[in-house]
């Protein structure tokens, strides 16, 4: 065995360690989508993170005509005062969009692990005199919202590339208020028109499947994007059981 195979031995043994220490509901595969980080959760193969250095990639010029954001914030149906998280918030494209709509008597928290994403997004509040913006940085496992706290929790485009799928999503069923609202939009994986690569697209099914556990109800799966679904989850007015 040469130098170059014994280090990828090694490296993926360190990588499975870490995966079994932290949690077996995680696995490592050598074989893996090379746009993908070889770390597997439900089946699923969890993407790489974009960076911030493509953050205007999120502002393209284009991007209203080949997903029809303003359609998406429409669905939404946000209320002056809702309380809203956009998780994963990036440039702050959405989280804008959403300041507005639920007002001065609203909030949005703009939840990132990117600190370099948050500045930009803090640049944009500030020429443009925004007020009811709350950036937050986030952890790969915890959001950092208040217990309890949110009307809606929109996730565009970035649940697929969470590291740790399982503990974020408690932590956000945790910050919900009873009938809460979990937005997932995603590319869909069912249409090989999208272009979008593989691992960076969810399947409707696969989406149910990772929320099976959690204890939220499913509202409506919304089709109406080009490109996207936009799938949508409540939790419970009801107290219901911790997830194992």
């Amino acid at each position: 065995m040469n130098t170059t195979a014994r280090r990828t031995v090694v490296a993926w043994a360190c990588l499975a360690a870490i995966g079994w220490a932290e949690s077996p509901r995680y696995e490592y595969r050598q074989d893996h989508d090379p746009n993908g980080t070889g770390k597997f959760y439900m089946g699923r193969e969890i993407a790489q993170v974009m960076g911030h250095q493509a953050a205007g990639w999120l502002d393209r010029p284009e991007r209203e005509k080949e997903e029809q954001c303003s359609r998406l914030v429409d669905y939404l149906r946000l209320k002056q005062g809702d309380v809203v998280a956009d998780i994963g918030a990036g440039s702050g494209f959405y989280t804008l969009r959403l300041a507005e709509r639920v007002g001065a008597a609203g909030k949005v928290y703009a939840v990132d692990v990117q600190l370099e994403m948050l500045d930009i997004i803090r640049q944009r509040l500030k020429s443009r005199k925004i007020s009811n913006v709350e950036p937050i940085l986030g952890t790969e496992t915890d959001p950092k919202l208040p217990p309890e706290s949110v009307d809606l929790i929109l996730l565009v485009d970035v649940y697929h590339e969470f590291s740790h799928p399982w503990e974020m999503t408690v932590a956000m069923r945790q910050a919900l208020k009873p009938g809460g609202r979990l937005v997932f939009v995603e590319y869909r994986l069912e249409d090989e028109r999208v272009p979008i690569k593989r691992v960076h697209k969810m399947s409707e099914a696969q989406v149910k499947k990772e929320m099976a556990p959690h204890a939220l109800e499913w509202v409506e799966t919304y089709p109406k994007l080009p490109w996207q679904h936009v799938i949508v989850f409540r939790k419970p007015i009801t107290p219901a059981p911790k997830p194992r």
